[in-house]
């Protein structure tokens, strides 16, 4: 392999203002998104991990319907969502000047664990596996939210398809390259969130409830990719 290349791709990623921002960091971020949420549906009980729009669509028409047994089901996942956030934003706001190791890896690190342990629970507690895995998604979304300098989210889609669309949709009407590099940094989010989710629904299939490791894995590269900051 050219090591010239190498060399430069190293020295890009060492001018990223910051490596929690840079893509290929977001990258990893937004690909272990879609494999959890892919994880949640298709091996523990049809509930999504990190979309907590469809968790309130699907609980309101159980409480509509009387049956709240199932409504139950998609509550506690949004809960614990909600704790997820509480929780990163209090590790922000305690360590966010901690020297040894970044608070954004603090936060990775503990994810990385917790979706580690998600992989060990048996189907039986399917219900405690979601609460887990929508409690680590809301501190990764919480914590990592520019890309490029770009408000985004890693874990889901909506936001990112409407700020890459009104992009380039001033693209036409400006043709300013900041805009067609916005519209590019949002829809390349969204096509790793959808490699994430495509890997996560087959080897679903194959690997059943130790396939959140993949995310874990994911992770672990950002977590290590962040190590560079301390390099400049």
């Amino acid at each position: 392999m050219n090591t010239d290349y190498l060399k430069k791709c190293a020295a890009k990623l060492l001018t990223e203002k910051q490596m929690s921002e840079a893509f290929l960091n977001n990258m990893f971020l937004a690909l272990s998104g879609g494999l959890q949420d892919a994880y949640t549906y298709n091996v523990r009980d049809h509930v999504f991990s990190n979309a907590q729009t469809g968790n309130v669509v699907l609980m309101s028409q159980h409480i509509i319907s009387g049956d709240m047994r199932s409504a139950l089901r998609y509550l506690v996942p949004l809960v614990s969502f909600v704790l997820g956030v509480y929780i990163s934003e209090e590790i922000h706001l305690h360590f966010k000047d901690a020297r040894k190791l970044h608070w954004r890896q603090s936060i990775l690190l503990l994810e990385i664990i917790i979706l580690t342990l998600v992989g060990f629970l048996p189907e039986e507690r399917n219900m405690l596996a979601t609460v887990l895995v929508s409690f680590a998604c809301a501190m990764q979304v919480q914590s990592f939210r520019k890309v490029g300098g770009y408000s985004y989210a890693s874990t889901m889609c909506i936001g990112n398809l409407r700020s890459g669309t009104t992009a380039l949709t001033m693209y036409f009407e400006e043709h300013k390259p900041e805009q067609l590099r916005q519209f590019l940094y949002y829809f390349g989010i969204i096509f790793f969130f959808a490699i994430g989710a495509g890997v996560g629904g087959v080897m679903s299939l194959h690997f059943g409830i130790t396939t959140i490791w993949g995310s874990s894995a994911m992770l672990l590269v950002s977590f290590l990719l962040m190590f560079l900051e301390r390099l400049r």
